[in-house]
């Protein structure tokens, strides 16, 4: 019995790792029509009906490309560390809050701060055995700010934490059956939004591959298939950045049609917010992290655990 539900788990994991693949692929297709829909252009239309294809058919040309890579690099490294990246990015995943019998995680949180405090690792290793000044300060930068709008993620997550008395992902669902946490604290989701937009290095916060400065940043060396996976690692922790701020903020069961529709639309607002704003400057972001953000999540973690003791005192 016990391997059966081993089996069954590994197959149910397996199901999960292919669907999040497949919205990848079409969230990048969603990328690249909105962003030409902004442009006052068609996006990609010839292959396939209206351009579905169009992802499956990238994909093939790009892992058909021949894989180079520099003689001066470190080989092992750089070549394992874009397969770490994606396998990071899709072991997020498993905190996904099921219902039916899969992985089920009470301490759902504390491993996404995990999972993306190593996503951190697979950059820095990818940017330093490339062994290209170009690669090591995209590194660099990308490492900084990663680091930096971590710290603001995890303060927020602890003041839902304090509100919820539980780190897993259920518990927010269910708490958030009468009023979404949205209403409760606007700021923070705004501020949360901000921080998920700079940890997957996206505009305005796209340091890492700022291409009038570091041409590509950390993954200049890569072609075909490496570039692939770095590539679908960045979009796979952008839905599950969308599907984790739905959890939080915007509490529908994941059963429901509506969850899905959030989903979506947060994804779509990654994609506004890069057809609309042009990139930071790197002082202003770190500006931002800790003289802005850090203060006002600091703020809202001492108002929630005073909540918390003020209600505890009045129910005793």
């Amino acid at each position: 019995m016990y391997l059966n539900d081993i089996i069954l788990n590994f197959f149910g994991l397996l199901v999960l790792a292919v669907c999040v693949l497949v919205g990848v692929a079409f969230l990048t297709l969603l990328e690249r029509k909105v962003l030409g829909y902004m442009q006052i252009r068609k996006g990609p239309n010839k292959v396939g009906y209206c351009g579905v294809v169009q992802p499956f058919s990238d994909a093939i040309k790009l892992f058909n490309k021949e894989q180079t890579f520099p003689m001066s690099s470190n080989y092992f490294p750089y070549y394992f560390s874009p397969v770490m990246s994606l396998f990071i990015s899709l072991f997020c995943w498993m905190v996904f809050p099921f219902y039916f019998g899969n992985i089920s995680f009470d301490l759902g949180l504390v491993f996404f701060l995990c999972c993306t405090s190593l996503g951190v690792y697979t950059v820095m290793i990818a940017g330093w055995s490339s062994n290209s000044a170009y690669s090591l300060l995209g590194a660099l930068r990308a490492v900084a700010q990663t680091i930096s709008y971590e710290v603001s993620l995890a303060l927020i997550l602890m003041s839902f934490i304090f509100l919820c008395e539980g780190y897993s992902l259920k518990d927010f669902l269910y708490f958030q059956d009468y009023i979404w946490f949205m209403f409760l604290a606007f700021p923070l989701m705004i501020v949360w939004f901000a921080s998920c937009l700079a940890e997957t290095n996206r505009t305005p916060f796209d340091f890492a591959e700022g291409e009038s400065e570091l041409v590509s940043g950390f993954n200049i060396e890569y072609s075909s298939g490496g570039f692939a996976l770095i590539f679908m690692s960045e979009y796979a922790s952008i839905l599950f950045m969308s599907m984790l701020f739905v959890v939080l903020f915007l509490g529908s069961m994941v059963y429901s049609f509506l969850f899905f529709i959030e989903l979506v639309f947060i994804s779509f607002c990654f994609i506004w917010v890069r057809g609309t704003l042009p990139r930071y400057r790197y002082d202003k972001l770190m500006y931002l992290a800790w003289k802005s953000f850090l203060p006002l999540s600091l703020n809202y973690l001492l108002f929630f655990m005073g909540l918390k003791v003020i209600i505890f005192c009045l129910l005793t």
